[in-house]
């Protein structure tokens, strides 16, 4: 609702006519009423909220400001979504969403453009539209890194479809190419992208730190699902880039390459997270990454880490034999540093848990996981964990071989894990002891579940995970 300025009428009093007291009860009116107009008047304090359409949305765009929203109705947008030097505040973010109707604001891909563009703004909130690619298109949301000086920051972007942005890897549907930290990316679709999400620049120098993806789901992508680039020592000073430890935190998403993947000289792992930087600000950021679904990839690995990483309470699932393991801890432009890989479920037809060249002056850990797999662990140090032939998961688990929709990967019965171990460094991940259904985990069980019998939760399907309340430690 459009808040409208407060403008007290002129009060023409006669103070004959009237006491003492009614010239208090006056003077307090006028003092609330003033200040509400200060309030109302000064920067931030004032939001107006917009209804766009296609002709004129472009100019409303250019006049935002802290606490503004800019609802899209339905219609066809063909002249992309600039947000370029617009910037809220974290209590005021500025809001662009479409209409929560059956036919939300739909834009196709401008010729030669990203669909959205965003430059150097911040505390802002894109919501419920459907993004479609053409053939002569740009990506679909790209924080663009024109000059050094650019940045993003405190970028929401929720409940987008992003479909048509296919033909090669290099299209994209959300990206960063300049410094990018407080991101959240949360329940969105992106189907038959080139890459589904590409986070920071291919050179190491424009970093992606701090962020939330979770509840998306990315399928059918010819290259990456996701992947988040690896991160040089900052050379550069971006002001209001975090400088404290912190964590990007992956959790309960979707990525499926079960089609439309790339040929074996093209193929990339469905999630790949680089290293954060190896000196200076930054060097004890981790990745979280748990409650996730992994699913297949006809020629490469489910997830490659390397830096610090934290890998927990997931799902992977390949049914294809592949040389590449399900879930490879390996050097890719930097060593595997700070290493947690614990209460996984694996059901890999080839091989499943592979950890090797991590740094000999940090510890590396694989315990408490679930591997079916032909191979299942590889690597140093492997303890604690339950594993299987591939061919016989199905004696443990419920349904490991069915498709999605009734594929399920819960515990028959119990195990007999061999696994006593206290897991002392596990509180410090957020939601650790939450299980892949957001069950508490009473006992240190194998795998991603922490119960036996019929699956109470969610069964994988290609939608969006139901949400998992937080908590854990």
């Amino acid at each position: 609702m459009r808040v409208e300025r407060l403008i007290a009428s002129p009060l023409k009093l006669n103070i004959i006519d009237i006491g003492w007291q009614s010239i208090n009860v006056i003077k307090i009116v006028i003092t609330v009423l003033l200040a509400t107009s200060l309030l109302l008047s000064a920067p931030g304090g004032r939001a107006d909220e917009h209804l766009g359409t296609p002709k004129n949305y472009r100019q409303l765009l250019r006049n935002l400001k802290p606490g503004d929203q800019l609802r899209l109705t339905s219609g066809v947008y063909r002249r992309g979504l600039p947000i370029h030097f617009l910037n809220g505040t974290k209590a005021a973010p500025i809001v662009i969403q479409g209409e929560p109707t059956e036919l939300p604001a739909h834009f196709v891909g401008p010729e030669g453009h990203n669909t959205v563009s965003i430059v150097n703004s911040s505390y802002v909130t894109i919501r419920d539209l459907v993004l479609e690619g053409t053939g002569r298109s740009g990506g679909a949301v790209k924080a663009e890194g024109f000059t050094a000086c650019d940045w993003a920051h405190h970028i929401t972007l929720e409940g987008l479809d992003i479909y048509g942005y296919g033909g090669n890897q290099q299209r994209v549907g959300i990206s960063t190419k300049c410094p990018a930290w407080n991101w959240v990316i949360r329940k969105n679709t992106i189907v038959g992208a080139g890459t589904g999400i590409y986070l920071g620049n291919s050179d190491g120098n424009a970093p992606f730190l701090q962020g939330v993806i979770e509840y998306n789901v990315i399928a059918d992508t010819m290259g990456y699902n996701l992947q988040i680039k690896h991160q040089l020592p900052r050379g550069y000073d971006t002001e209001g880039m975090p400088e404290n430890h912190g964590a990007t935190i992956i959790r309960h998403n979707v990525f499926s390459k079960a089609k439309g993947a790339g040929d074996e000289q093209m193929a990339r792992p469905n999630v790949l997270v680089g290293h954060t930087p190896y000196a200076g600000p930054g060097l004890e950021d981790w990745y979280q990454i748990y409650g996730n679904l992994f699913y297949q990839n006809p020629h490469e690995a489910l997830f490659q880490g390397e830096g610090n990483l934290a890998l927990y309470n997931n799902l992977f699932v390949n049914s294809h034999e592949v040389d590449f393991p399900a879930v490879a801890i390996q050097r890719h432009n930097w060593i595997p540093r700070r290493v947690r890989v614990f209460h996984n479920t694996v059901v890999s037809r080839g091989k499943g848990i592979s950890l090797r060249g991590g740094s000999q002056c940090h510890k590396q850990r694989v315990y408490g996981n679930a591997v079916f797999a032909r191979e299942p662990l590889k690597g140093r140090p492997l303890q604690g964990n339950f594993t299987q032939e591939y061919e016989s998961a199905s004696e443990y688990l419920n349904d490991p071989f069915a498709p999605l929709g009734a594929l399920d990967l819960y515990p028959r019965s119990r195990w007999n894990l061999g696994y006593h171990q206290i897991l002392k460094d596990r509180e410090r991940f957020t939601d650790s002891v939450l299980d892949f259904n957001g069950s508490v985990r009473r006992a240190p069980w194998a795998g991603a579940y922490a119960g036996h019998g019929s699956n109470p939760g969610w069964r994988p399907t290609l939608g969006i995970k139901p949400y998992t309340a937080p908590g854990g430690a």
